[in-house]
């Protein structure tokens, strides 16, 4: 269990090792019932409250992009160890474009 997101951060929580990165806040409602674990998680690993749910976010975010199915189209887009590598027709080439041109706009 450690090697998968959750768990790497569930160890990191217990040595209080927690990266400290630029935030925004940022108004969102939570389900009564999902506050009532990410306050139980916060009391149990010593936590402030918003810090446990920054890391739940960012471990979620990163499972999501490590799930994000590809779709195979017909294109082939380069050739690996004499396979064809297809183009992703799925929504993951579109979320990487918008995810890099909030980026951009973010930093500027």
């Amino acid at each position: 269990m450690p090697d998968t997101p959750i768990g790497l951060m569930l160890q990191d929580w217990q040595r209080h090792v927690i990266e400290h990165h630029d935030k925004e806040e940022f108004p969102v409602p939570i389900a009564c019932s999902d506050i009532v674990r990410v306050k139980a998680l916060a009391e149990v690993y010593h936590l402030p409250l918003e810090e446990v749910i920054a890391n739940l976010l960012a471990s979620a975010l990163q499972e999501v992009e490590t799930r994000m199915p590809y779709v195979a189209g017909t294109n082939v887009i380069r050739v690996e160890e004499g396979e064809p590598v297809y183009e992703d027709v799925g929504l993951t080439p579109r979320y990487l474009a918008a995810k890099d041109r909030l980026e951009k706009l973010a930093k500027s």
